[in-house]
């Protein structure tokens, strides 16, 4: 029963956060949020990249390789599809494999 409860809450606390920029901007988004809106998901990605990278260590095998070959098919499917989707399940896919069966 806690557990529901808990659940429930959060799932209405949830909703109520994504709802809240719609009650409160309904005529005109502000400049300020709007450039945000641009600005935030690129820097986000920047740091998630920052962070999936930080615990490389060059000087100790494997050096390196499969995180770097997996974000250059990441990029190289990024460019050629333009799917973030694929792009991202693309490279967890080559990083998996290559960890499992080459290094």
């Amino acid at each position: 029963m806690n557990s529901a409860l808990l659940i429930a809450v959060m799932s209405i606390v949830t909703v109520l956060l994504r709802a809240l920029p719609f009650a409160v901007f309904r005529k005109q988004t502000p400049p300020y949020i709007s450039y945000l809106g641009k600005a935030l998901p690129p820097a986000i990605i920047g740091m998630l990249v920052i962070y999936c990278l930080k615990d490389i260590a060059p000087a100790i095998h494997p050096y390196g390789f499969p995180e770097l070959i997996a974000v250059a098919c990441v990029v190289g499917v990024q460019c050629w599809k333009r799917k973030a989707l694929i792009s991202i399940l693309t490279g967890t896919a080559v990083y998996m494999l290559l960890m499992q069966a080459v290094f």
